[in-house]
């Protein structure tokens, strides 16, 4: 019997994967647990609509995350940091630094899991270039500017 998987099952597929098992493991562990559906003429159609719906909302996010990326390839943040005698800084900056500087200054909601610093954080004073990821195959560059306090 052919089924159309409706969750992940661990032994057969991904949801939406149409995979062929005996009759009665359909009809005594798949079907009664919603785990999938039997594979007739109309529920193949639902899955065809399903997946041009998810692909057309992938375009968008997609589409999205290149317009964010390119508004904010132009924008600057600034943030403090606190200094001592001859420029020495003390501390960094951190992504949550950065996002509410950016919320604050270009009312950009930023979040701060995205924001990729450089190893060891941002120690020094002048400009710096943070690489935003806004969606898996869109990365965006933001100018932070740290000045001392």
């Amino acid at each position: 019997m052919k089924i159309i998987l409706l969750e992940d099952v661990k032994s057969l597929g991904k949801k939406g994967d149409i995979v062929n098992v005996s009759d009665g493991y359909a009809r005594n562990m798949i079907l009664p647990k919603k785990l999938g559906v039997e594979a007739n003429g109309k529920n193949m159609n639902d899955l065809k609509l399903k997946n041009q719906h998810a692909e057309k909302v992938a375009q968008e996010n997609l589409a999205a995350a290149q317009a964010l990326a390119q508004e904010i390839g132009s924008k600057e943040v600034i943030v403090t940091l606190k200094t001592g005698e001859g420029g020495r800084t003390f501390g960094s900056i951190s992504t949550k630094e950065i996002a509410a500087a950016a919320k604050e200054q270009i009312q950009m909601e930023l979040d701060k899991k995205k924001i990729q610093l450089p190893e060891g954080g941002l120690k020094t004073l002048g400009v710096h270039e943070v690489t935003i990821k806004f969606h898996p195959k869109v990365t965006g560059k933001l100018k932070v500017k740290i000045v001392g306090e």
